[in-house]
């Protein structure tokens, strides 16, 4: 857990839970007007002014969602905040403040909880959040996770999942299918390390992908580039559990089809190349492989002009009539394959 073995840590019942709340959350200042009241009291207290609240919440545990041999603390309280920002960017919400609870089992030390308290800092300052409250309590299945978000944005900004209409175009930040290719290297070379300890892990040249697992970011900045181009999305969503099982919820919810081009899914190069190595389809890294925390999103064909040449997106697509279904249009000719929900569901990758 700790490079320096020699430290003497501190365990958690030498603080006890209130305590343990104190000393980790003493050093988060409130800086959003909207934070009224923070940590210390019976509950926390935001005012909105006159706006709509938006929440989400995501649970992360140990041995499903993350594992602790080459996920380092610090990376994991910040992934763990980002997760959740991420949510919230989808919905074209400023977010403003999140509460942490923790589950720790008695082999983790305060010093283990500091840095995970660093790497929720670090996102805190980063994306200019608070940190409001939360809970610890005790566990007997290792470490776990529960972080909500809170966001605050005027009615008519938000956007929902179910506001495509047949011919609008869908859209993709950034690119795709890295973050599954990182969690193949770490995997590969943790199970070496495991076979022997005395191997070095071989990361270099991966640093990309790894980062893109390891560190991903929110696409907060969205919604300010969108508001520059005058466009609002008709829906949106991030993706989180892969670019197919997306594009299913917007159908799902918006009740229309989508076609996406096989040729147009964005995937860097290292991503290709690593998957190449590993022989796996890098477009199928995309559409299954999730955690890229990039935002997909639906925009009115009158807008194609405003976003066809910006950097930050690329057009894959566009939706259809319902009864039409959610197809891939293959590269190179006119092939139809259905688009399947092949991606991370935490009840079945188990």
């Amino acid at each position: 857990m700790f490079e320096d073995k020699s430290q003497e840590l501190t365990p958690i019942s030498k603080l006890g839970e209130f305590g343990l709340i104190k000393h980790l959350t003493e050093s988060f200042p409130l800086s959003n007007e909207s934070s009224v009241l923070g940590v210390g009291d019976d509950a926390a207290v935001i005012n909105p002014d006159n706006k709509k609240v938006v929440l989400t919440t995501d649970v992360l545990a140990e041995g499903v969602h993350f594992n602790l041999g080459y996920v380092p603390l610090k990376h994991l309280g910040y992934k763990a905040v980002v997760v959740n920002l991420s949510d919230i960017a989808a919905m074209n919400a400023v977010p403003t403040q999140i509460l942490v609870s923790l589950a720790v089992s008695n082999r983790f030390p305060v010093e283990a909880l500091e840095e995970i308290y660093a790497g929720i800092q670090a996102a805190c300052t980063r994306y200019k959040v608070d940190l409001i409250g939360g809970d610890t309590t005790s566990s007997n299945a290792g470490l776990v996770m529960s972080i909500t978000a809170v966001g605050i944005e005027a009615e008519e900004n938000i956007v929902k999942r179910s506001g495509a209409k047949p011919n609008d175009l869908l859209v993709v930040t950034g690119d795709l299918g890295g973050a599954y290719m990182g969690l193949q290297i770490l995997e590969r070379e943790h199970a070496v390390y495991l076979a022997n300890p005395n191997m070095q892990p071989e990361m270099e040249g991966y640093d990309y992908i790894l980062e893109r697992q390891l560190k991903p970011e929110a696409r907060t900045d969205v919604k300010t580039i969108l508001e520059e181009l005058d466009i609002k999305p008709t829906s949106m969503i991030d993706i989180s559990d892969g670019l197919a099982s997306e594009i299913l919820h917007l159908s799902d919810q918006s009740k229309v089809g989508f076609r996406l081009y096989e040729e147009k899914v964005p995937l860097d190069s290292l991503t290709i190349s690593t998957a190449d190595e590993m022989n796996l389809n890098p477009v199928v890294t995309a559409l299954s492989g999730g955690e890229d925390y990039e935002l997909l999103f639906t925009i009115s064909p009158n807008d194609f002009d405003k976003i066809k040449n910006h950097p930050d997106f690329t057009i894959i697509g566009h939706a259809v009539e319902k009864e039409e279904g959610n197809f891939m249009v293959a590269r190179g000719s006119n092939q139809l394959v259905a688009l399947t929900a092949q991606g991370w569901d935490a009840f079945l990758n188990q």
